[in-house]
């Protein structure tokens, strides 16, 4: 295959989660693609297992999560991956750029080591050229000359999930996953984060699957969009012919629901 051939496959996925005794089946039975170079979003209600995809494929689900079906990338079967096998995998391959990016970082390391320790263990890149690389990540992803040398607590949540987009872009994956990057944030800057991920998996040709909340957001910005309701697929098409003439009642209701907050008073 071609790197624009490459695809990212979920074939009748379903996740469970365990509590107690009994289980609570979080995405039931999905299936959808995508493809290297295109921007795929991942829209519903809060609870509605979008999330939950998103974990299972780099296998971040709690320990104790049932997960079925299948997740295929470039042919491989990821979901029968050991966790060693599945490393070789994580940022090379496929990387992660995570809600509420304090979350991801460590605490006591600069945002420079944050990102020369993924390409020392993932690339061949070492010692002058892991810095040399780290300082172009800041400045593609629109950080100052400084923030390699400053410690995640001295960030701004915008400049956090900026800095957590370098260290997924480090070792140029196939695929970005981007799980609700811009929540909690002001919405100038919501909008800013999501130009430069969106820009930055664009310009490298990368797949990118957004899962996020904000229909017309995603809209604005996706190729294909995915509507999930109570952890099932319930539509999915191309952003326009989506928007402009949904099928489903549900996805009515969430660009309506849009309409009418726009709706002057």
């Amino acid at each position: 295959m071609s790197a624009p051939d490459i695809i990212l496959e979920i074939k009748d996925l379903s996740v469970t989660y365990r509590r107690g005794e009994d289980g609570v089946r979080a995405v039931k039975n999905c299936s959808f693609s995508v493809k290297r170079s295109e921007v795929v979003g991942l829209v519903g209600e809060s609870g509605s297992g979008k999330s939950s995809i998103l974990m299972s494929i780099p296998k971040l689900l709690p320990p104790g999560t049932a997960v079925t079906g299948q997740i295929l990338c470039d042919g491989c079967e990821l979901s029968n991956l050991s966790e060693r096998e599945m490393n070789q995998w994580r940022w090379r391959r496929i990387a992660l750029v995570p809600q509420g990016a304090m979350n991801s970082f460590t605490p006591h390391l600069t945002i420079e080591r944050h990102i020369t320790e993924v390409l020392d263990h993932h690339s061949r890149t070492t010692g002058k050229e892991s810095a040399k690389r780290a300082a172009a990540l800041i400045k593609t992803v629109g950080l100052a000359d400084d923030v390699p040398r400053r410690y995640p607590h001295e960030l701004s949540g915008g400049q956090k999930q900026r800095a957590a987009l370098a260290v997924a872009l480090a070792c140029e994956p196939d695929f970005l996953l981007a799980d609700e990057p811009t929540t909690a944030l002001d919405v100038i800057t919501q909008r800013e984060v999501l130009e430069t991920i969106i820009a930055a998996a664009r310009e490298r040709g990368m797949g990118l699957l957004l899962v996020t909340h904000d229909l017309p957001l995603a809209a604005g910005v996706c190729d294909k969009l995915i509507v999930m309701k109570d952890g099932e697929i319930i539509e999915s098409g191309p952003s326009r012919e989506l928007t402009g003439a949904p099928r489903e009642a549900y996805t009515k209701m969430l660009i309506n629901a849009i309409t009418d907050m726009e709706s002057p008073l």
